[in-house]
Parts: C-alpha cells; structure tokens; sequence
C-alpha cells in the first residue's frame, strides 16, 4: 500500500503553535471543536441527501459517536456525515484556515435559493486544536460520493502529514486522537462526559459517548413557540436555571434584523440577592447554532439584567479562530442593545396586561430596574417607565407608575414630588409633607434609597421635574395661618435670638412657609443634599473617612404653640427657653433622619421633663 508525505504550507506550523499555545484557554474545547466539525459534515450530508444527490450508504444513521480508550490512550470521534475525498483531505487539513464550510455554501451558491444549512464552520482551524492534547492525530474519511474511496490522514504535527487508501472505510470521518501522556484524562468516559454536556449539549444531532446518548435535552429556543408545550419550557428552565421552581416571566423571541437572534430568557421565581447572598454573576449563555460560545456571558446583557436567566443564540456571531471569547465588541454591544430593548418592552407589556403580577415582579427584582435607571443611559427613559411606587393619594399597597403620576397632576402642579421615608407611616407624618396634603398635591413615598438615586439620575419625567420633598419651594397660603400666631417682626427676632442659642450648629434660622402640624423642620443647606446622600456620609464617618462639613437650616412654624411659647418665655427663663430651643432643633433632626449621637438630647429632655414635673407639684 502507497504511503503519500506531505508537507503542510509553511504557515501551518505556526498555526499549530498558536492553536496549542495561544489560541484556547482550555484544552477541554478540542472536544468541542471536533464535534461542530462532525455536526457540520452530518448537515451538509442531511441537505445533499434531501436534494436528491446520489449518496454512499444512504441508509446510515445520522449520529455522532465518541468513544474512550483509557488502555490505548485515545479518543475518537467518528461521523456519518458528507465524508471527505482526497482533495478534500488535503485542502481542509493542508491548507491554513482553510473553511470546509465556507467553501461547501460557496460551491452551492449557484443553486437557486439559498441553501437550508445550519453550519457551524471553520473546518479547519477547529481541528487543528486536536493537537493540544494529541501526539498523532488519525483521520480516516470516505466521501458521500458513491465512487469514491476512502483515506487515511496521519500526523504528529510537526511539518507534515502522510496519507494512503483506506478501501473499507465508511462513509462519514473518523478522527483518532492519540493523547499525550499528561492529558491522559481525556480518555476518561466522565472527563469527556461532562465536556460534552457543558458545550455541545445542544447540537442538532445524537451523540453517543461509548454507546449512550448523552445529548438529551432539546434546543427548545430553536423551535416555533407554537410547538412547545409549558412543560417544556419548565424542564429546560429548570435544566439551565438549576432552579425547582417555576420561573416567574418568560421570553422566549426572535429577530432577523439587525442581528439574527434567537433568545430564551427566564426571570427565576425569586431575587437571591434579596436574601443577603453575594452580588448575582450574569447565568445567560451566549451560543452560536446551537453551539456554546461563552457560559454566563458578560457583556452580552447589561450588569442589571444578571437576574435573567437563558440562552442567547446569534447566527452572527463571529467564529473566526476562537470560539472561546467575541472579539467583534461592536456585535456585542449591537447584542446588548436589541436583547435589552426587547426585555424592556416585555416588561411593559406585562404591566399593562397584568398589573398585579408585575407589582409582584417589582417587589422582588425592582431594584434592578432602578440599578438600570442609574446606570444605563441607554434604556434610562424606557426604564423609567417600569418604576412602581406607593403615593400619598393611593390606599396603602397600592402602587402608581409615573406616568399615572403625571396624568393625575394638577395644573397648577409643575414638578413630580417624592418623598423618602422608612414607611408610609413616617412619610404621613413627616413634616416635609405637610405642605403637600395641605396644597393636596399627590407625593410619591420612597421607602428604598435606590429610590432617591434613581431619581436623581432621572431628573425628570415626560417633561416634568422630579424633586424630594424636603427640596421643594412650597408654602402654605396666608389664609391657612392658625389666629394667634407670631407677628413676621416676632418670628424674626425668635429666629435671631435661636441662632445665637443653636451657634455654629446650624447655618441659618428662619420662619417657614411649608410646615402645619410640626413646629420645626431642618433643611440642608446644600440643596442636592438628601436622606440617601445623607445616610452614605455618615457610612464614610464610620468606615473611617473624613468629616464632612454637614450644617443644617432650621425653619420655624411661627403658628405652632410650641414656638408661640418660646418666644413668650425666653424673656423671663433663659435657661429653660435654651433648652427648650435645643430641643426643637434635635426633635426636627431626629425626624430628618441626620442625629448622630442622641446622649445630649436625651440628657436635656430628662432635665425638661423634671422642670414640668418640679412645676405641676
């Protein structure tokens, strides 16, 4: 028997070299690569086949087999697929980078229509990354084509290959990688195993691991939705979720422009990070014809989308030389962008469809949608959109968006109004609100600080700012004045005489226009300074940070009889009035949620309250 040598073109050794040094991460995906070469040549066969082209052994099964030899130390991979003729041999394995894909749809492109193949591709570099773990590598082939004959391909990657008839073969590729004796592990059935269920779990053909299916599980995100039953999609969700229970939304789409996507998506049933576990890594994989590109893809879906669960398969994904990572960024962002749109728009959709399953949906994951209006300038408005919230105008539980806000606005009312508070309660009796039940405008009552942030990044809503409360230039009507209440000359020499009490404390005392029921009210004054910024500063204090200069106005009800009383007394009993004043401006601080330590406050409110007792004996 003729035994031909040849040598590869002089660029392939050095293609070699980076395939086995540079090229892949892990030597695990030859495993990979082989099986979408051998996935390849079955689709080509398939349509050949159903075009009615003469075919060798046209009753073989179409299947993928692999099989382990820990005695030999090999691993093969054998096909019944289209097979390979002499020509072929050398032209896919001798040739740099040459596609046998590519060069298969271009010979059928004169055909009429375009041909219906699903092709992963790139022959030959893909084979090639047998040898990271191979000293010999043995190809045998025998094409479709009825008068052709078999060939074997040998090599040890090192400057050529030898090739001689192969007169029994059958039809389809069998590749025999010989392993080197320190990836002795790849002639091991559960090394092999868990490689195949990892990447290629997927491909549309039976694969056989030493005579067991082990690809049992559909690609469902391939099939019309029509075709699939609920249970399905609960199997693969809890297959690919590692979740028991049912997920909570599921979106299962496609698209052909601007990007050919199919895209399966499952929002879980539950929000771990809610239960105080570690920040949520992305779980949504990236495929390309059914192939895995990249688990848990980052990237691929924006950092507030890592809730979601799912697959994502592009047929415009390149596969250029490595599969391992997506080197065109501009595809990924392309991704990102069509992928998250479309999350959003479902998400509006369900809203509208059923409000209270999506209140339900924004209890648990809403603090990734407020993530995403912080930080996503992209989708910040349509995010915008999806935020729910309780209001002072709504019973309590019930939730408005802010678009309902808005309709529901007076038209004297200019700007959305928010208040932070840690319950509807503490938002009810806040003396930041009294101005708004008074003037009946509607306040949006934030018990989250994301809330507060979310709103800062937002500023404004269809044309209508967005402001805290405690920010608002609001008063209260001359006619809503209670009789008997401070003189504008007296309420400005009590607020004179309490920033000579109060000193460097505060930075300014004034009568106030916004308060009802509350004799005091402090206000920042730096106006962006609210609760959440507030609650942050004091987290630097304790983490060790510098002090930051924090000074706070104090405003005054001039119609309140507790300041009425202040400034009755603090002619005739200095001290107590003193203490009185330092009160006020502690109790209007507790309520601001800005009183550090409470020792001072609680020291004089004893002393206070024994003067009232010493005076009623």
């Amino acid at each position: 028997m003729s035994v031909e040598k040849h040598h590869f073109q002089a660029e392939i050794q050095q293609l070699l070299n980076i395939v086995i040094h540079s090229l892949y991460t892990d030597k695990e995906i030859f495993i990979r690569e082989l099986i979408s070469n051998a996935a390849d040549a079955l689709e080509k066969f398939r349509f050949l086949q159903a075009s009615g082209k003469q075919v060798h052994q046209p009753d073989q099964p179409l299947k993928i087999s692999i099989t382990t030899d820990e005695t030999a130390n090999t691993i093969t991979f054998t096909d019944t697929g289209v097979g390979m003729t002499h020509g072929d041999l050398v032209e896919n394995l001798g040739t740099i980078a040459h596609s046998g894909s590519k060069a298969f749809l271009n010979s059928m492109a004169a055909r009429k229509g375009k041909p219906d193949l699903n092709l992963i591709g790139q022959f030959g570099v893909g084979f090639y990354s047998a040898f990271m773990v191979a000293k010999k590598v043995v190809v045998t082939s025998r094409s479709y084509e009825p008068e052709e004959q078999g060939w074997q391909w040998i090599s040890e990657g090192q400057g050529g290959y030898e090739m001689q008839p192969a007169a029994d073969a059958p039809r389809g590729t069998s590749i025999v990688v010989h392993l080197r004796d320190d990836e002795k592990d790849y002639s091991k059935e559960w090394r092999v195993e868990g490689v195949i269920k990892r990447y290629s779990n997927f491909v549309p053909f039976q694969i056989e691991l030493n005579g067991k299916t082990i690809n049992t599980v559909q690609a469902i995100w391939a099939r019309s939705k029509n075709e699939i039953k609920e249970e399905e999609y609960e199997e693969f969700y809890k297959y690919i979720g590692h979740d028991h229970d049912k997920p909570f939304y599921r979106l299962h789409f496609s698209a052909d422009a601007p990007l050919t996507i199919q895209a399966l998506l499952f929002v879980p049933s539950h929000n771990v990070e809610l239960l105080g576990t570690n920040r949520l890594e992305p779980e949504v994989s990236l495929y390309a014809k059914k192939v895995l590109i990249q688990t848990h893809a980052k990237g691929l879906l924006p950092e507030w989308l890592r809730f979601l669960r799912g697959v994502v398969d592009s047929e415009d994904v390149p596969l250029n030389i490595s599969r391992e990572t997506m080197q065109d960024s501009s595809l990924v962002q392309k991704l990102n962008k069509v992928i998250t749109s479309r999350f959003i728009k479902f998400l509006e959709e369900q809203a509208t469809k059923d409000p209270e399953q999506y209140e339900k949906f924004f209890k648990e994951f809403g603090r990734f949608i407020k993530e995403g209006v912080i930080v996503d300038f992209t989708h910040r408005e349509a995010l915008s959109k999806l935020l729910r919230y309780e209001s002072s105008t709504l019973p309590k539980g019930q939730h408005t968006s802010l678009a309902d806000y808005v309709k529901r606005m007076p038209s004297d009312q200019k700007e959305i109004y928010f208040h932070l508070a840690p319950n509807r309660e503490a938002a009810e009796s806040s003396p930041y609100f009294e101005v708004f039940a008074a003037r009946k405008y509607e306040v949006l009552f934030f018990y989250d600080n994301w809330d507060e942030f979310a709103m800062d990044h937002l500023h404004a809503f269809e044309g209508k700012n967005i402001k805290a409360a405690e920010r608002a230039d609001l008063g209260i009507e001359a006619q809503e004045q209670n009789d008997g209440g401070l003189s504008n000359e007296s309420a400005e020499n009590l607020a004179r005489w309490m920033k000579d009490v109060l000193k460097d404390a505060v930075n300014s005392v004034r009568a106030s226009k916004r308060l009802v029921d509350s004799p005091a009210v402090v206000v920042d004054q730096e106006t962006t300074m609210t609760r959440s910024m507030r609650q942050i500063m004091k987290q630097m204090r304790k983490e060790g940070g510098p002090e930051p200069e924090h000074k706070l106005d104090l405003e005054l009800n001039p119609r309140h009889p507790v300041i009425v009383q202040l400034d009755q007394i603090r002619e005739r009993d200095s001290d107590l009035a003193t203490k009185v004043a330092e009160q006020i401006f502690d109790n209007a601080r507790v309520a601001a949620g800005v009183l550090e330590d409470p020792r001072a406050m609680l020291k004089r409110m004893n002393d206070l309250l024994q003067k009232v007792l010493t005076t009623k004996q």
